[in-house]
């Protein structure tokens, strides 16, 4: 990457798209988009050039239910995970594109903005292909997710007290097969969206690669390609303003600042940070740290701007 330059990796959270349970059709999620586009323009005119990542959990999900329910009412053929990937990448980083386009048009700056249909390589061998986990697709209630375990042999589990989720394999990122195009990117300057929902997950095989039903954590993928560019930051962009300890309790503490090694003093604890919401952050941004990483910030998409002044938001440095 060359040096004047400095690099952010942005992910989004897909939650961050749809507002709530009122707000979630394409057009309510466009809206949620144009709002987090003003904030990540915000970052480009203060001298960031950056490389988004986002979540894609309740979009897939919404596209797999409408694959079951064409299945079922007119035998149209099911659409396999790793294309629901593929569908929301491309629709989601179009919102993106657009938006992003618009605002900077908005403020005078010329600058390109493009997606990159990502896939990223994983190992067949990674013990998550044992024990899925992951959480996909829309909350159900109880019944819903038994029926949906007896009639078609999903993994369920109950998710952060949100309700029933279906789970999946969340194997660990290896290879991220576009890097040198994204690279590409990053350098002329285009503001590039990628490793959507963790990246399309793809398997080697004799053949070359393929894909695989499969989730990779958006988190620890975005981490991932901040390490292989080479970023000055990772800044994850969630739902919360800070990170807190004993969140949801009466003594609930915001923390302004954290080390790798508290950080990992906390994970251990186990009892801080939420399973499927703040625990894969911070293990990605301690990876990425590990790995060489220089700070790393976790804000709420409205307080990026502030919190890159050090006035809100956690930072988290070696």
């Amino acid at each position: 990457m060359s040096k004047q330059k400095k690099v952010a990796v942005v992910a989004i959270g897909g939650n961050s798209l749809i507002k709530s349970k009122q707000h979630q059709t394409v057009q309510d999620q466009y809206k949620a988009t144009q709002e987090t586009a003003i904030h990540l323009v915000d970052m480009i005119e203060e001298g960031w050039d950056i490389a988004i990542g986002h979540g894609n959990g309740p979009q897939v999900g919404f596209i797999l239910r409408r694959s079951e329910i064409a299945h079922k009412v007119e035998g149209m053929h099911e659409l396999p995970l790793d294309v629901c990937g593929a569908d929301s990448q491309g629709a989601i980083g179009y919102a993106l594109q657009q938006n992003i386009q618009n605002e900077l048009k908005k403020r005078g700056i010329n600058k390109p903005a493009a997606t990159v249909i990502t896939q990223v390589r994983v190992d067949p061998n990674d013990p998550a292909f044992q024990k899925p986990a992951k959480p996909i697709g829309t909350f159900m209630e109880v019944k819903e997710a038994e029926k949906r375990k007896e009639e078609l042999g999903w993994n369920v589990v109950e998710d952060a007290g949100r309700g029933w989720r279906r789970v999946v394999a969340s194997p660990l990122p290896v290879e991220i097969m576009e890097l040198e195009a994204i690279k590409t990117l990053i350098d002329s300057g285009t503001v590039t969206i990628t490793v959507g929902g963790g990246g399309i997950p793809v398997i080697e095989t004799d053949q070359g690669v393929e894909g695989t039903a499969a989730v990779i954590d958006k988190d620890f993928a975005s981490a991932f390609l901040a390490n292989e560019i080479n970023a000055d930051m990772l800044l994850i962009s969630t739902a919360v303003e800070k990170v807190s300890l004993n969140f949801g309790k009466p003594d609930q503490v915001e923390l302004d600042q954290l080390t790798v090694a508290e950080a990992k003093k906390y994970l251990e604890e186990g009892t801080h940070f939420a399973k499927g919401s703040m625990e894969p952050k911070i293990k990605a941004i301690v990876q990425f740290l590990e790995q060489g990483g220089k700070e790393a910030l976790i804000t709420n998409p409205e307080n990026i701007s502030r919190a890159l002044k050090g006035k809100t938001g956690t930072r988290i440095v070696p």
